[in-house]
Parts: C-alpha cells; sequence; structure tokens
C-alpha cells in the first residue's frame, strides 16, 4: 500500500487508501410514445445535476434502439421542477 512516486527532481512517498464509490440510482420512468416524440413523467428529483439527469434519459432512450424502437436523439428537454421530459428522436420509428 506504500509507494515511491518521483515527480521532476522531487520524490514523495505516498500511500493508497481503499474508498467507496456511490451507489448509482435506480427509478421508474412513465411514458407516452408517438411517432418522433416520447413524453416522460414521474422523473424522481435526484441529487444530480440538471445536465446530468439530461444526458441519463439521452443514453437511456438512445440505447434501447435494438431492444425497444429507441434511436439517435434530436434533442431532451427535462423540466427538474415537473419531473418531466420530452425526447425527441432524428426518426420516427
Amino acid at each position: 500500500s506504500k509507494h515511491c512516486v518521483k515527480l521532476d527532481n522531487r520524490t514523495a512517498n505516498v500511500t493508497v487508501k481503499p474508498f467507496e464509490l456511490a451507489m448509482g440510482f435506480q427509478f421508474e420512468l412513465h411514458g407516452t410514445v408517438s411517432g418522433k416524440k416520447i413524453n416522460v413523467s414521474e422523473i424522481p428529483e435526484l441529487p444530480i445535476p440538471q445536465d446530468w439527469m439530461r444526458d441519463k434519459l439521452e443514453l437511456l432512450f438512445y440505447r434501447t434502439k435494438k431492444a425497444a424502437g429507441g434511436g439517435e436523439i434530436e434533442n431532451v428537454a427535462y423540466d427538474r421542477g415537473s419531473g418531466t421530459a420530452v425526447i425527441t428522436f432524428l426518426r420516427p420509428g
């Protein structure tokens, strides 16, 4: 657990200590589907920045491309206050 690290002309002795990563979040979404948009509701308020939630939603609906008709995302309009989002796809499907 002890290491010697050389930086430029100096040497530093460091010790490795274990740490815990924060657990992920799991939640359920409710949606209404049209040709090109999905309205998502009941998105829970999580202690993460709003842009992170937007990214998570985009990845979720992009990843479902093969399994459930998702695809390339054009836009994610997320409203933290109402717990809703509108996911717009590039192509209807």
